[in-house]
């Protein structure tokens, strides 16, 4: 990922939504994919990759702890919320 002048610099991993990140390392594994890449550009694009599928897997934890699961009691009726377990 060689930048030449009139390229932006890519936006710090940590600032992107996980959407965002997720379109990005689509296109960095399609890059690599291509086998189009120079051998360092390819290193770089790959260093970029893993930075943006940890970001990826960070956000989505960060999901499930927000995903709260409603609780009901014999009757059906909604007595409140906890925590969602995922397994």
């Amino acid at each position: 990922m060689t930048q030449t002048p009139d390229t932006a610099p890519a936006p710090d991993v940590k600032t992107l939504s996980f959407e965002a990140a997720m379109a990005e390392l689509e296109t960095v594994v399609n890059k690599l994919e291509s086998g189009q890449v120079p051998l360092e550009d390819s290193i770089q694009l790959y260093e970029r990759g893993a930075a943006l599928r940890a970001h990826c897997e960070a956000k989505l934890r960060e999901a499930e702890l927000k995903v709260e699961k409603l609780v009901v009691n014999a009757e059906g009726q909604p007595t409140g919320t906890e925590a969602a377990a995922f397994d």
